[in-house]
């Protein structure tokens, strides 16, 4: 099977959006995700094959990470919501587990995605670095670490977001194969009680540089471009239409 030509994108050019919005961890996917990931990583130069389980799986120049769209498949929910795209990453080539994994479901701000797809394809060997790296980069942003448990957990300052080292959730694979492993969580509820907005799960293994890159441009207060906004965080959303 050929790779697909990144040049040639799946799906047609969106529309020019119409509104700004912030913030950006409830500002939602823009029903978009597929698409402007797709051009991310196009952009990046990864090929991508169109798989017999209806997915879409895009690898490295090097090989050694991928990612996958996944939503056709169906292959499980966090916090009810169905995953969308998986990220994983090999030591080598001849691995026949990946690394590690990342889960995101529909409904993840896709700029915050892309940056950290941008930061696995650009990293390169780094020191040890510990969960503060994650807990620094959301507090530089002005989000609160959790009085309970100060040192796994932060919040936005609406208490809607929250980004949590904790016990992994069912089906989460990782080539750790110890058991009650503690890995990074995300996750939007917009409004408390009803059904989240979106989920994200790092396994056990997933280098806490790169959960800080996500961590980061989630937490960005910069408004981003929509052309439609979760009905659940519209009374928690600042939008400024486009004239």
């Amino acid at each position: 099977m050929q790779p697909h030509d990144p040049s040639n994108p799946f799906q047609p050019e969106l529309p020019d959006p119409v509104c700004w919005v912030s913030p950006r961890h409830l500002a939602g996917d823009d029903d978009a995700l597929a698409e402007r990931i797709g051009d991310t990583l196009a952009g990046l130069g990864w090929r991508m094959w169109p798989t017999s389980r209806h997915t879409l799986l895009y690898v490295s120049p090097d090989g050694l990470r991928g990612a996958e769209w996944i939503l056709a498949a169906y292959p499980f929910e966090l916090g009810g919501l169905p995953v969308a795209w998986q990220l994983s990453a090999r030591s080598h080539a001849t691995s026949v587990m990946p690394e590690w994994n990342a889960y995101f479901t529909t409904g993840v701000p896709y700029e915050a995605l892309a940056d950290l797809l941008v930061a696995i394809d650009a990293r390169e060997a780094v020191g040890f670095a510990g969960p503060e790296m994650v807990l620094n980069a959301l507090s530089a942003r002005g989000w609160i670490r959790d009085m309970d448990h100060p040192r796994t957990t932060a919040m936005d300052p609406g208490f809607s977001t929250s980004v949590s080292l904790e016990m992994l959730p069912p089906l989460i694979e990782d080539a750790d194969p110890r058991p009650d492993l503690v890995g990074w969580q995300a996750w939007a509820e917009p409004v408390l009680g009803a059904p989240y907005l979106w989920c994200a799960s790092f396994s056990a293994s997933v280098p806490y540089d790169l959960v800080a890159a996500f961590a980061s441009s989630l937490a960005s207060a910069a408004p981003v471009p929509r052309r439609t906004v979760p009905e659940s965080a519209e009374g928690r959303l600042t939008i400024v239409r486009r004239s």
